[in-house]
């Protein structure tokens, strides 16, 4: 194939390829900061809701890897403008959903179009620009547009939200049509080593994950009921037989081989427990906030601001440290920042709290907490690895923070519907609660957050198993930047 033609960075391609990032971290952003309103107009459960969530990072976290090969296999400039073809197309379904069964659909096809769209962006971004000072600017370029996209969404969703909820979907309709069409004016063609799709691993590992889920989210209703029995079986079934697929695949989307090394299976443990927080705060922040205490979209979204101030702080921090310290201090130092922090939340939730300190002080202290944390997590997933192997691997790290973020939900939404419910709440609106409906719904708040503690504290005992040393990282830094330099289409 050519070499890379670009050698400037500042141009139509990087905002083509930056701005397709950034619109998928804005839409996972406003959805979560939507969600009561979405709750309210559809009339929606606390269940039901949640997979207005939870479709969307199963189907993107389920098929990315998949994702990836079809943009090796038929040309990465092809299959990008396909995704965001698709993800345009479907937000627009999204946008005008007319209830709950079409919104949870279109949101499904979302993360599907997703899933194509972010793995072959992301491998452009090393094909188009040259290797070098350039190709590395595109990618902080393209890594910036996640900080971006976080602060963005919760302003930006807060006010679209204010005026309906169904433009933080629609207003992805002509961001999505002027991305696609950028991609075709300014992207050049690049194509990976072909190999054979593994379709029916990727379909069995995504569709096992979702029965689970049924099953856990649709457990507090009745754990005997017949949808939910049939979910865990099925889903069983799915993950056994995803197993045996996988170990005879010529070419697994899931390579066994990378999970030898137990510190790297640590790390990536660690990752789906951390990404279970964050889905987590995301979503019952914004719930408490707008149903118990009765913020506005734009409030909401305001109050939530320093939790990403907090987070590029202790990000700039972290990265440094990581480099002369064992990462693992410093994730259960981040944890214990952390689990402070859920422990305050859950001790007020239950009381009318003013924003400063009472809010403020957890949302930049968990903010911060994160921040330590994932930074080495992400590093030490490519410790001590070559650049052939960093690929892979940083997908699979991506896949785990999908799925984690969506299980972690569903399980913590199980739990709060749960005390909810024994406390005299309702699985209606918070909308049509009464007073002591209103309590019992912020008691199951506020066990979300003391969950999101307990899970700081597993992703602590899992982590003592991650020993990596900061030289092995610092090899997975250089490593990093070799594939970098070194990806030819």
């Amino acid at each position: 194939m050519a070499a890379p033609e670009y050698r400037k960075v500042f141009g139509p391609a990087i905002l083509v390829l930056s701005g397709m990032q950034l619109l998928m971290v804005l839409d996972g952003t406003v959805a979560a900061l939507a969600l009561p309103r979405i709750r309210e107009a559809l009339d929606l459960s606390e269940s039901s809701a949640n997979w207005i969530i939870s479709s969307y990072v199963l189907a993107f976290g389920g098929l990315m890897l998949l994702g990836g090969r079809l943009g090796d296999t038929f040309g990465r400039k092809r299959m990008f403008v396909v995704g965001v073809s698709m993800f345009t197309l479907t937000s627009l379904l999204c946008g005008l959903a007319w209830n709950e069964a079409s919104l949870v659909v279109g949101r499904a096809l979302q993360g599907a179009s997703a899933a194509i769209a972010a793995p072959t962006a992301m491998a452009l971004v090393a094909t188009t620009f040259a290797p070098g000072k350039p190709r590395s600017q595109a990618f902080a370029v393209y890594a910036a547009m996640t900080g971006v996209g976080s602060v963005a969404g919760l302003i930006v969703g807060g006010v679209l939200t204010e005026i309906h909820w169904r433009l933080v979907f629609l207003i992805n309709v002509p961001i999505g049509l002027a991305v696609a069409v950028g991609a075709l004016w300014t992207l050049r063609e690049s194509q990976g080593e072909r190999f054979s799709l593994d379709v029916k691993g990727a379909v069995l590992g995504t569709l096992g994950c979702t029965l689970l889920v049924l099953a856990v989210n649709e457990g507090p209703n009745g754990w005997g009921q017949p949808i939910v029995v049939g979910s865990f079986v099925l889903g069983a079934l799915a993950l056994i037989a995803f197993v045996f697929v996988e170990r005879r695949a010529s070419n697994p989307i899931l390579p066994f081989v990378l999970f030898d090394n137990v510190s790297r299976v640590a790390a990536l443990l660690a990752i789906l427990f951390a990404s279970m927080i964050m889905m987590c705060m995301a979503v019952f922040i914004s719930l408490y906030l707008q149903g118990i205490l009765k913020y506005s979209p734009i409030q909401s979204g305001l109050a939530v601001v320093p939790f990403a101030f907090g987070l590029a702080i202790a990000a700039a921090i972290a990265s440094k440290l990581a480099l002369m310290m064992q990462p693992r201090w410093l994730v259960l130092a981040g944890g214990a920042v952390i689990l402070a922090g859920c422990l305050y939340a859950s001790s007020i939730a239950t009381d009318a709290p003013g924003y400063f300190p009472n809010i403020a002080l957890p949302v930049v202290v968990i903010g911060f907490g994160v921040g330590l944390a994932v930074i080495p997590l992400t590093l030490s997933v490519v410790a001590g690895v070559g650049p052939n192997e960093i690929g892979p691997l940083t997908a699979l790290a991506q896949v785990a923070q999908n799925l984690g973020g969506a299980v972690g939900l569903v399980v913590v939404g199980a739990m709060v519907t749960s005390r909810a419910l024994s406390q005299g709440g309702t699985t209606g609106p918070v909308e049509e609660m009464n007073a002591a409906q209103l309590a019992a719904q912020a008691d199951g708040y506020g066990l979300a957050f003391a969950c999101c503690a307990g899970i700081a504290v597993i992703a602590a005992i899992v982590v003592l198993f991650m020993r990596f040393t900061p030289e092995e990282v610092a090899e997975g830094q250089a490593a990093q930047e070799a594939a970098d330099a070194g990806v030819d289409a």
